[in-house]
């Protein structure tokens, strides 16, 4: 196995791109990767022992929605399986579903994956597979793991085991240090075209053909976004109400009440999405911690509970932040939709059904305003990675939408 990074390019053509494309769709454990035809062949060889096309250290990236940890989860499941991932047998459910003793699935709700988490990971990746073919660690979120995290991790990667074989996943191959990078395998996976999106949901799924259209359409190549908005009311209201800012930003105090309004909707979504898990987690705890057994309550317990509380309000910050990213994404596509009006570029609006709104703020501003607006929205989502208050952040963005 390999130790320099060695970039696989996946641009090719996409396998569901339209109905009754040439190139059959992926089947087995690849049967959801969309659109990532050559990605696909390239892990494909790995799994067949195929010479040179194997590392024990991998680095998948790509946009959001693109499908890197469904990537991850299919090779992890792909090693395991006698048949190279048929997708039928326990193995490649057990690692699919995150079950399989070999197979170490790590996917953060918080801010960070620190070095004691690390730390414990090496010790599984050290280990011989107790049932399965390889030990697989897959790290969904690498580009949380912390400087620390990472110094810990590196000799592992540097020496592995055997049968070791780590899966990094991040967005762009510069969220891991360099040190990492240079030892991983890249296998690059490439945003799916709208066309294989509204297929997938409507096969798989069963969204009918127009909804299907309009949340592939919508979700901008994000595949998990495409089906949530199939999927949920309340979502596409949430973005519809998002949508209608730029027409309500007429002064100072309706930038911060819109501002205000769409954290506080954002706060609110994360709350909703976390309050079941809160309760199943602080359960959990108290019965582990032997609260209600005549009254007993062990010493640290209140430390425990402390950190538990802190966890869940680290995840609900992260979000929150999430949210507010996606409400500003969809404003960044509402702007590009104005600037293909203003420039007459011919290219498809992705908010077709607010076309007439668009082209009225079109009218009102010139190319030149409309990219300074995407660069405002863009560098809110810059400064929402590091620790400027939301708020705060969200109110110098809308502030700055109708500055001239």
């Amino acid at each position: 196995m390999g130790t320099g990074m060695i970039t696989e390019d996946a641009t090719g053509r996409e396998a569901s791109a339209s109905p009754g494309s040439a190139t059959p769709e992926p089947a087995g454990v690849w049967r959801e990767l969309i659109g990532q035809d050559r990605a696909v062949a390239t892990l494909r060889r790995a799994v067949s022992g195929e010479p040179h096309a194997m590392s024990h250290a991998w680095l998948f990236t790509g946009p959001p929605g693109s499908g890197r940890s469904n990537a991850a989860r299919a090779f992890a499941a792909a090693l395991q399986c006698q048949r190279g991932g048929c997708g039928q047998c326990a193995d490649c459910r057990s690692a699919l579903s995150g079950a399989h003793p070999d197979v170490t699935l790590v996917r953060t709700e918080q801010l960070s994956i620190g070095v004691e988490e690390v730390r414990e990971l090496v010790r599984r990746a050290a280990m011989r597979p107790t049932l399965g073919r390889y030990q697989v660690i897959v790290i969904e979120d690498a580009d949380r793991v912390t400087e620390r995290g990472a110094d810990a991790m590196l000799k592992s990667i540097e020496e592995p085991a055997p049968r070791t074989v780590w899966i990094l996943c991040t967005p762009t191959p510069d969220d891991v240090v360099a040190t990492i990078r240079s030892r991983c395998r890249l296998l690059n996976l490439q945003t799916p075209s709208e066309a294989a999106i509204a297929e997938l949901l409507q096969t798989r799924d069963e969204v009918e053909p127009a909804l299907a259209g309009y949340a592939a359409r919508v979700a901008q190549g994000h595949i998990g976004r495409a089906l949530l908005l199939a999927r949920d009311e309340s979502a596409r209201k949430r973005r519809a109400r998002v949508l209608q800012v730029p027409m309500q930003l007429n002064g100072l105090g309706a930038c911060l009440s819109a501002a205000a309004e769409l954290v506080g909707t954002c706060a609110e979504e994360a709350a909703t999405a976390t309050a079941a898990m809160d309760v199943q987690e602080r359960s959990a705890l108290e019965e582990a911690l032997g609260f209600g057994t005549r009254g007993a309550r062990p010493r640290q317990a209140q430390a425990a509970i402390k950190e538990l509380e802190d966890q869940q309000r680290a995840r609900a910050k992260r979000l929150q932040r999430d949210a507010i990213d996606r409400a500003l994404t969809e404003l960044t596509g509402f702007y590009r939709d104005v600037l293909s009006i203003q420039t007459g570029s011919g290219a498809a609006l992705v908010n077709a059904d607010l076309e007439p709104q668009i082209a009225v703020l079109a009218r009102k501003s010139g190319p030149e305003a409309t990219l300074r607006r995407i660069d405002t929205l863009l560098a809110c989502r810059v400064a929402l990675e590091g620790n400027v208050a939301p708020l705060l952040a969200v109110e110098a963005a809308l502030i700055g939408l109708v500055e001239d």
